[in-house]
Formats: structure tokens, C-alpha cells, sequence
């Protein structure tokens, strides 16, 4: 049985990044299936997942007016930015900031065996989106890192063999940071933050 990595629609893995910059097409799929990782979180991470969505959408939205010219995130933003217009490029903004919660989250919580996902969860949003939000968002987070699933439980809806599920989520995982940190160098050279 195939892991929730290998059923994914699209994995981070297999987005093209090149000179040009991250495939937006590509990008769009891949994010959204990531988002429905926080489905097996059950109800607790809605707002993570309706935050990631809405981000989304308006990345696809901006895409979808010209996919010739916004192929990759990077003319995207730059054509966004040229029109004095900015959705799509906060949308990008939040959703990287998004992508890279969970990419730390995670990639702590592979590295420590022993780790419970809240802990790993709690210290992936200190390092990432914690610094961004405000007093009044921080507890709301707050809670929903409490609420994590326990970590067996989490690991066996990601696929029965264990093995593979680890070594899925390693590949899915180094192709997640390939994609963040292309977006988070454009975001800094061209001080769009």
C-alpha cells in the first residue's frame, strides 16, 4: 500500500525548479495536496489549512489571468509587482511561511524518533510563523500545536509500511525545501518582504 506521499497528486519532489524559478503550476498542485497532510490532523489545524487554501487561491488567481507570463512564482511576483498590485505576492509571502512551518515541523520531528508532534509542531512555529502574528493569532496556534495528533497515531495514517513512509517523507520533504528556499532568496534579493 502506497504512502500518503506516494498517493499525493503532486510532491514537492517533482517541481521543477530552474534558473527561471519555481513552476507555478506544479507549485499550486503540490501545495495543495501538502495541505491535506493537516487533514489527518483532524479539525484542530482548520485554520492552518484554510489560511494555506485561501493563499492559494490567490496565487492561482493572479496565475490563471496570463499562466504564459506567471509560468514561474518568480514572473509572477515580478509581473504582479510592475502592475503596482500586490495579492498574489503576500498570498506567496504567507503560503512560503506556511510551507517552511511545516517543513521544519516535520523534518524535526523525522529526526527525533522519540519526539510527539506537538513538540516538534510548537518549535516549527516559533522558528517560522510565530515572529509574523500577532498577539491575538499567537494562542490560537498556540492551541491548535497542543492538539496535534499523537505521533504513532499520525505515522500510521501516512501508510502501513513505516519504512517507506519515513523515506517518502525524507524525499518529500528535501524537495519542500528546494521549493522554499529558491522563494525565500527571490523574496530577499528582490526585498519583496
Amino acid at each position: 500500500m502506497a504512502s500518503f506521499f506516494q498517493n499525493s497528486k503532486k510532491n514537492f519532489k517533482d517541481v521543477d525548479v530552474t534558473d527561471q524559478g519555481v513552476n507555478t503550476e506544479e507549485f499550486l498542485q503540490a501545495s495543495a495536496a501538502l495541505v491535506e497532510i493537516f487533514g489527518l490532523f483532524g479539525t484542530v489545524f482548520g485554520i492552518v489549512q484554510n489560511d494555506m487554501n485561501g493563499n492559494i487561491e490567490k496565487i492561482r488567481t493572479r496565475y490563471s489571468t496570463n499562466p504564459a507570463v506567471n509560468s514561474t512564482l518568480q514572473n509572477l511576483v515580478k509581473a504582479e509587482v510592475a502592475e503596482k498590485k500586490k495579492t498574489a505576492t503576500e498570498g506567496l509571502l504567507w503560503l512560503t511561511r506556511g510551507l517552511d512551518f511545516t517543513l521544519q515541523s516535520l523534518e524535526r520531528n523525522l529526526a527525533n524518533p522519540t519526539e510527539e508532534l506537538s513538540a516538534s509542531f510548537t518549535k516549527g512555529y516559533e522558528n517560522t510563523l510565530r515572529p509574523h502574528h500577532s498577539m491575538f493569532v499567537r494562542p490560537v496556534f498556540a492551541g491548535a500545536m497542543k492538539a496535534c495528533p499523537y505521533r504513532a497515531d499520525f505515522y500510521k495514517k501516512l501508510g502501513a509500511d513505516q519504512a517507506a513512509v519515513q523515506e517518502d517523507m525524507k524525499q518529500w520533504l528535501q524537495g519542500l525545501r528546494k521549493v522554499v528556499e529558491d522563494i525565500q532568496k527571490f523574496y530577499a534579493a528582490g526585498k519583496y518582504i
